[in-house]
């Protein structure tokens, strides 16, 4: 483990908020219960809400919106990942995406501000109890962000607005919907208790996903895949695959992969609030995924002395056929679509110039009846015999 020697205080206040969330949190469910009895619907709705509000907030903005750029957003989802970025109490956007673009620059190394070689706990909540001067933050890595007036207004008033979306308003809306009960509740599971889950979840990220796991595409640094770190980090944890291609809006890049920060900016893809979601092409991701397999099985053969050279040029030969052959095939689904969208255009020429005939046909039979009228009204009555 390397040596690091800029350690220089604690940070008190992040070390008390740490330490005493997850105590005032277990001291709230135990009162709640004893006074108001056990957590109903009305709470476990807003646990959910929010830890949902707050969680996307931080994988969905904070992580592939604002530190990677892996797609645009309309600025009320800008606001809301703000409001409710806030209320997970990990930081403004501005010194969370510093961090995190530093982190990717220098993974694993002296510069990475939570690096896994310096151990689990470390990386998983040590870095952020201690202030090293190595660390000092100028975000310089983030003059992007602070063009944004939202992002400088979260930036400026970060407690405020976390006290209020994090802690006041679950209690708020508890309140509004069964009184002081309700309120009570509703501020202990959807305030602390919610805050401690996104809490560790996030944090586990920075630890877990750098120890265990599996490395399918690159062993560049330490980050690792595991399906069930996903699961409890809203699709984060395929974080071999997002270190691999940090640009790509999704980090469960395959449609059976659970990740719900890839669905919701999907989702809001179709509304049109967001635009310009970013995808590696499949060759890229199959290619990666072929030196991967091949490395790792060279380096078996190679344990025991075989020669891999010939496989070595088997395998240059493969990844360039199989490169050419998905990028043919991508190629061709592009042309299919064009096509299809050619013909749709030829579609709707055809209704216009339908509906154009038929409002000729329209016009022309009021024509016809009004000549019938007036041939009628100029007629001359036929006269009765007396």
């Amino acid at each position: 483990m390397a040596e690091y020697s800029s350690l220089t205080k604690i940070n008190w206040l992040n070390t008390i908020f740490l330490i005493t969330t997850p105590i005032l949190a277990l001291l709230g469910v135990i009162l709640d219960w004893s006074y108001f009895g056990a957590p109903g619907l009305v709470e476990f709705t807003i646990f959910m809400s929010f830890y949902y509000a707050c969680g996307l907030s931080i994988t969905v903005g904070y992580h592939r919106l604002f530190s990677h750029r892996s797609h645009k957003a309309s600025w009320p989802l800008v606001l809301f990942y703000s409001i409710f970025g806030a209320g997970a109490f990990q930081n403004s956007i501005i010194e969370w995406c510093s961090d995190h673009r530093n982190h990717h620059k220098s993974t694993d190394s002296e510069d990475d501000p939570y690096s896994a070689s310096r151990g689990f706990w470390y990386s998983h909540i040590g870095w952020i109890m201690v202030e090293e001067e190595n660390f000092k933050n100028d975000f310089s890595n983030v003059k992007d962000l602070e063009k944004s007036k939202i992002i400088r207004w979260q930036h400026r008033n970060i407690f405020l607005i976390g006290a209020f979306s994090g802690i006041i308003l679950p209690a708020i809306i508890g309140y509004l919907i069964g009184g002081i009960a309700s309120a009570v509740g509703c501020l202990v599971w959807g305030g602390l208790i919610r805050l401690v889950f996104v809490h560790h979840g996030t944090f586990l990220i920075n630890s877990a996903a750098h120890i265990w796991g599996k490395q399918p595409y690159s062993e560049e640094d330490s980050s690792k895949d595991s399906f069930w770190l996903a699961f409890l980090t809203f699709g984060e944890g395929y974080h071999n695959f997002h270190h691999t291609f940090q640009a790509d809006y999704r980090n469960g890049h395959k449609w059976y992969h659970f990740d719900p920060s890839k669905w919701w900016i999907k989702i809001f893809s179709f509304l049109r609030l967001k635009s310009n979601l970013k995808k590696t092409p499949k060759h890229s991701i199959e290619v990666a995924k072929l030196d991967m397999k091949f490395k790792k099985t060279a380096n078996k053969l190679s344990s025991k002395n075989i020669d891999t050279s010939i496989f070595e040029k088997q395998v240059i030969r493969y990844r360039k056929s199989m490169k050419l052959c998905l990028f043919e095939i991508h190629k061709a689904r592009q042309e299919m679509k064009e096509a299809m969208k050619n013909q749709a255009d030829s579609m709707r020429e055809k209704i216009i110039e339908i509906k154009q005939s038929y409002k000729q046909i329209k016009e022309d039979l009021r024509l016809m009846f009004n000549e019938m009228n007036e041939q009628y009204k100029s007629f001359p009555s036929k006269i009765m015999a007396p």
